[in-house]
């Protein structure tokens, strides 16, 4: 029998293929970069076949660690950047243009013709979401509207879209005639093309925002059997379970009770929070999404506040003014300084997601004086994390009138101490680090372990986690607000600083 799952962790900077055993602990682990590109200010772009190439390394490095063949493997699942948007010949399966990245701000314009038609909260009671750069569906309408031939190539059938788990599934399978074209109902919600109540694609929605059916892919659960691998390295292996990255922490952090959260560190900052098998709309700057759907079972919603910049800010630090050589380096020159200096930096780089949705802010950094240094800098970079996430937490406190007592963490950056540490103090709750803290690939590896019965159910999954640290607040109730409310007025300094067209 086999004794092994694996899961491919298709991120914005990386692709990671790892194996876990049934205790969830990781067995063998392969990570490959590719390539960020800027065409231009607020554009930014995959090369797809580069990510693919990625990806078949990864998977055969890491059975390779181990010398393990495909039948050691009960299932893979797949776990993926959410709203990258990439469509591709059926014939051929060559990309018609570079994947749009989530983070990407070329469809502003668009995003304010459409809400001078209804606002921005548009279309928010069909998908749960409001009109902005991040979702797929503006992206899928760029595509179309600027490659050429790309729209009536669509409506002729000869092409199809997907976000990244769709694109990778389908090469997995087999690609050209035969490739599964499909994503699962996480991935699907946030594109804003699914009905957050039927789970399919909706008609109206369509119709606004012009695009063809027949390029969609079919939405199921995030826990079936999608179809089987062609690729040799996995020849013959269940594709089992399907789970945009987020979601995946959640299921990873096994918050599947109404109520648990989880907060994920990464490029960028996600906090999710089950609230049971009806959605939430918010009336505090949140998205109401798809938390997970497992075989048969109703689906389970979220309510999600999306942070678009928090470790990219390290990696920007590090890349565009070498304060640092390599991102983990930022602790130690944080902690050259015992506070701020006054200095704050709001990273809207590609304009403020929840709950403010301004996508002509952009970055700024407030109160520098000649005292401030390097150290005040990068205390302010780890900042704009935990106070980000404060707003996101308030917010959803008051959309679900439940108290979160701890937050549970996973991601890149939960390895930084002083930032845990803030993020307690400027929370004033607990903070917990669980020990297996690759959560995005292991909740993919849970949803496909239930389907092909590696596990029995939820509450086997529970079992796994436990607690690695745990940090407590220290930081006085005055000094805390004081620092907030200093943040939230270099916020609006951040504001319209983009004209609108």
């Amino acid at each position: 029998m086999a004794s092994y799952l694996g899961a491919i962790d298709q991120g914005t900077t990386s692709t990671r293929f790892i194996i876990f055993d049934r205790s969830g602990r990781i067995v063998a682990c392969e990570q490959r970069e590719h390539e960020q590109i800027y065409p231009r200010p607020g554009w930014v772009e995959h090369d797809p076949e580069e990510i693919w190439r990625r990806t078949q390394e990864v998977i055969s490095a890491a059975l390779e660690q181990r010398a393990l063949a495909p039948s050691d493997l009960a299932a893979v699942g797949i776990t993926n950047q959410r709203e990258t948007t990439v469509l591709w010949d059926r014939e051929t399966g060559r990309p018609i243009h570079n994947a749009i990245v989530w983070q990407d701000t070329r469809v502003a314009d668009e995003v304010a013709k459409f809400s001078h038609d209804g606002g921005q909260d548009r279309f928010r009671a069909e998908t749960g979401l409001p009109l902005s750069t991040y979702f797929s569906a503006l992206k899928v309408r760029w595509i179309l509207d600027h490659v050429p031939r790309a729209r009536a190539r669509a409506q002729n059938s000869e092409l199809l879209f997907g976000t990244m788990d769709c694109y990778l599934l389908w090469w997995l399978t087999g690609g050209p005639g035969c490739g599964v074209h499909a994503t699962d109902v996480t991935n699907a919600s946030r594109t804003q093309l699914m009905n957050l109540n039927t789970l399919q694609w909706d008609t109206p929605l369509l119709s606004a925002f012009d695009i063809p059916r027949q390029i969609l892919p079919e939405i199921r659960s995030s826990s079936e059997e999608f179809g089987k691998a062609t690729l040799s390295s996995l020849q013959g292996c269940p594709i089992a379970g399907i789970l945009g990255d987020q979601q995946a922490a959640l299921v990873g952090q096994t918050c599947f009770r109404p109520g648990e959260a989880k907060n994920t560190y990464g490029t960028g900052c996600f906090l999710l929070m089950n609230v049971g098998d009806k959605p939430v709309s918010s009336k505090h700057g949140l998205l109401s999404t798809l938390a997970y759907q497992f075989g048969k079972q109703p689906a389970r919603y979220a309510l999600e506040g999306s942070i678009a910049i928090t470790g990219a800010l390290v990696q920007w630090l590090r890349d565009n003014l070498g304060l640092i050589e390599k991102s983990a380096d930022i602790e130690a020159l944080a902690n050259t300084v015992k506070d701020n200096g006054g200095v704050y930096f709001v990273p809207a780089f590609s304009g403020l997601y929840a709950p403010y949705w301004k996508y002509s802010a952009r970055g700024v950094i407030a109160g520098l004086t000649r005292f401030a240094n390097k150290g005040h800098l990068a205390r302010a970079v780890l900042e704009a994390t935990v106070f980000q996430t404060r707003e996101v937490l308030e917010a959803m406190e008051k959309d679900s009138g439940i108290a979160l007592t701890s937050l549970r963490t996973d991601g890149g950056m939960v390895g930084n101490n002083l930032l845990m540490q803030m993020q307690a103090d400027m929370l004033d709750r607990p903070v917990v680090r669980p020990t297996i803290r690759e959560t995005t690939a292991l909740g993919a590896a849970y949803a496909a372990g239930l389907t092909v019965g590696f596990f029995r159910n939820e509450e086997e999954l529970r079992s796994n986690w436990a607690i690695d640290y745990e940090w407590r607040p220290n930081l006085s109730a005055d000094l805390r607000e004081h620092m907030f409310r200093l943040w939230k007025k270099a916020v609006t300094r951040s504001f319209d600083w983009v004209d609108p067209a």
